[in-house]
């Protein structure tokens, strides 16, 4: 099995890992625009049509305007139903909808809970969500930039290893970004967490 990629509505600035034999594409709403417009055909239109017309697509999965998700949740709660475990999320930020992106954002740490890792593509940037773990993250750009939130409940045990300010069973918060703006040094950074959640985000 592949991993799903998910198109969704908002920005897509590029598309650093496109679809691959084996992989599952879901366009929530308008992301089918972007699927057009890129030459790539989705095996699901997932949405309720409040951002475009539905389209004449042979395999539609209609979601209620009045709804607690929104279509990019949906599409994957779908790919987590049909087993996937991967997911990379484009047009899940920018846009003129921040709470959408806010959203997309918390449905990262959402993901890691069940089991599946997400990755969110902004320009240049890629961010996912660490639960108890160290992650490993390659330097791809010279001086590349690396940042971690603590969104939730205080993280504790976070330790910034390869980077230019690097931190040593830390405990972050939510109330202060102390994570923000760092610099990847080595041939790769690491980034621990003992207990708790963090999003990570690096340049691409």
């Amino acid at each position: 099995m592949g991993d799903c990629l998910i198109f969704a509505a908002g920005t897509t600035y590029d598309v650093p890992r496109p679809p691959r034999e084996g992989d599952y594409v879901i366009a929530a709403d308008a992301g089918f625009q972007t699927c057009r417009r890129l030459g790539i055909t989705p095996d699901l239109l997932l949405g309720d049509f409040d951002s475009m017309a539905e389209p004449d697509f042979a395999n539609i999965l209609r979601s209620p305007v009045e709804k607690d998700d929104t279509d990019t949740s949906l599409a994957l709660k779908e790919g987590l139903r049909l087993g996937y475990t991967a997911f990379h999320i484009y047009g899940g930020t920018g846009g003129e909808r921040l709470d959408h992106t806010l959203a997309n954002l918390q449905m990262l740490t959402w993901l890691r809970r069940q089991g599946a890792r997400g990755w969110l593509y902004d320009r240049r940037f890629v961010y996912t969500a660490i639960q108890n773990e160290t992650l490993t993250v390659p330097k791809t750009v010279e001086w590349g930039l690396l940042s971690i939130f603590c969104t939730g409940i205080d993280a504790h045990g976070v330790t910034l290893e390869g980077v230019q300010y690097p931190l040593r069973n830390a405990c972050l918060s939510a109330a202060f970004p102390l994570g923000v703006s760092n610099h990847i040094l080595e041939t790769e950074a690491r980034v621990t967490v003992t207990h708790g959640e963090l999003l990570v985000g690096w340049q691409l």
